[in-house]
């Protein structure tokens, strides 16, 4: 089988990158990335040498170079990780997001139409909008009602539409994934975590938005990989799946944990929270366990303290 990850070396594609070129050797992947400031390509050090992987910069919003590397590689299957992603970086230019997160979904859509190639989307989330906190029972579906609250959400979502209609005007082999939050090695540190981890040692007051309360679900990254995995290799066509760790918490409990294992107790500086804020998001994993049998399978904290760890031994990771 070949592959084409798109933002490859991106934090989540890095880590897919890694996942599929050390479990099964006889693949080979296509890694396309733009190396905008959220991708490092340093990450792929340890397998650019592999003689099944390749990397290609580039834009997937560059019609002519998808055509060419479409026609050239002759693909089996399109794992789209490439995406803005950042909410406060939505808020200050929507239009970046919709370029890359709805157009260049479009031009990776035609691409697979035209070369007769299959394409899975990672999503979000954050499409569905959020829970009130005191909301203890709901659940987003699959099927739920799409209802994004920022300008990077409204673009996933937007996607997401794009390409659920390819799949119904043009019978396009396509599959969704609607992750929760991840964490893990390779993360830009303008994210929760390592940004709590770069303040924390630098001697810095966290900042917190509101009150940080707000719950979100966290799960591993290689956890993640192993659920697209499945998806690519058993999901059913046309079909969306929700996956989650199963692991809320909230934003001041994580910052906590974090500063715990580095034995840090640094001052909280909390700000007004912004004005696409969602509370909570809790996903519904029952569809992606009863068809594929996944299940988030790492234990939260010791995969936390691992991934301290791994940027205390990687601290240029934290100065991007």
């Amino acid at each position: 089988m070949k592959i084409l990850v798109t933002g490859g070396a991106g934090f989540i594609g890095t880590n897919f990158c890694h996942y599929i070129i050390n479990k099964y050797p006889n693949y080979k992947v296509v890694c396309l990335d733009k190396l905008t400031y959220a991708s490092s390509f340093e990450s792929l050090n340890d397998i650019i040498n592999n003689p099944n992987f390749k990397f290609v910069k580039g834009d997937i919003c560059n019609e002519d170079l998808i055509s060419e590397l479409f026609e050239t590689e002759q693909f089996n299957v399109v794992v789209n990780f490439a995406a803005e992603s950042h909410v406060e970086r939505s808020i200050a230019d929507p239009s970046i997001f919709i370029n890359s997160n709805v157009v260049g979904v479009r031009v990776l859509l035609d691409a697979c139409r035209k070369f007769n190639v299959r394409f899975h989307q990672i999503s979000t989330d954050e499409v569905y909008g959020g829970l009130p906190l005191n909301n203890a029972t709901d659940m987003f579906l699959e099927d739920s009602v799409l209802k994004p609250s920022s300008p990077y959400s409204a673009s996933k979502a937007s996607a997401d539409m794009l390409v659920m209609a390819y799949r119904k005007t043009f019978n396009l082999p396509v599959t969704i994934s609607r992750c929760s939050n991840n964490f893990g090695p390779y993360q830009h540190p303008e994210k929760l975590i390592p940004l709590t981890l770069k303040r924390a040692l630098n001697n810095q007051s966290l900042i917190v938005h509101g009150t940080g309360l707000d719950m979100r679900d966290w799960i591993y990254v290689l956890d993640h990989c192993r659920a697209v995995d499945l998806i690519i290799h058993f999901g059913t066509l046309g079909a969306i799946y929700n996956i989650a760790g199963n692991n809320e918490i909230t934003n001041l409990e994580l910052m906590d944990k974090v500063c715990l294992i580095i034995n840090k107790t640094p001052k909280k500086q909390h700000t007004l929270n912004r004005p696409c804020h969602d509370e909570k998001y809790t996903l519904n994993c029952s569809k992606i366990e009863k068809e594929l049998g996944f299940k988030s399978s790492t234990n939260f904290n010791q995969e936390l303290e691992n991934t301290v760890n791994w940027y205390l031994r990687n601290p240029e990771y934290l100065n991007k």
